[in-house]
């Protein structure tokens, strides 16, 4: 936990990089508050490794809100975000779950503030590996990106491939579990490519 509590506090000390899905898609029980601690990694020009945090809390049964921000090396080397994500068909039988995330974002680019929003689409099915269940997820956030320094706007566009599930760690009361979630983001369109790694933990 100390090891845990030290990743958010480096995380919280500087601007952030890297988005992604994270666990919006994950069946949380209604009201959950979590924690994330993540790694990224951005293989794209300019790129570099750092670490990430996320507020994740699911306000009902369909709706989820997350905040976001961290810090890496690189010359993509300040994000926030904010995301809200709606879903509009439940993961039921052969049916899987399908949403609408809407995003914001602000970030420091080569130099140049940008500030992003967007609409992500996103598909995720639960299925059962080795006896435990995880949740595949894609998605396809789309946006707009405005250029503060030059006035100027062009479309973002990539694929996020991802995995959501319950780690097999005990840490305290049935409640109390472990969230982790991995997740590839290929750029498409004036976009970036990268991994990160997530661990959540719950708040309340």
């Amino acid at each position: 936990m100390k090891l845990f509590a030290l990743l958010i506090s480096i995380s919280f000390s500087a601007i952030a990089h890297a988005y992604g899905i994270g666990l919006s898609s994950f069946p949380l029980p209604a009201e959950t508050k979590l924690i994330s601690a993540e790694f990224t990694g951005i293989t794209s020009v300019g790129g570099g490794i750092g670490l990430q945090t996320r507020y994740t809390q699911k306000i009902n049964e369909k709706n989820t809100i997350d905040v976001g921000l961290g810090m890496a090396g690189g010359e993509r080397s300040g994000r926030l975000f904010a995301g809200y994500d709606i879903e509009l068909y439940p993961d039921y039988q052969t049916q899987p779950r399908v949403s609408i995330k809407t995003y914001l974002e602000n970030s420091k680019e080569f130099s140049s503030r940008k500030n992003i929003i967007g609409v992500a689409p996103s598909i995720s099915k639960g299925f059962t590996f080795w006896g435990k269940e995880a949740f595949p997820y894609f998605s396809l956030p789309y946006g707009i990106s405005l250029d503060g320094g030059n006035k100027t706007y062009n479309s973002v566009l990539s694929a996020n491939f991802g995995i959501s599930g319950v780690l097999p760690v005990d840490i305290g009361p049935e409640d109390k579990q472990l969230t982790a979630n991995a997740e590839a983001i290929i750029g498409l369109k004036d976009s970036f490519s990268g991994l990160f790694f997530g661990v959540a933990y719950p708040i309340e």
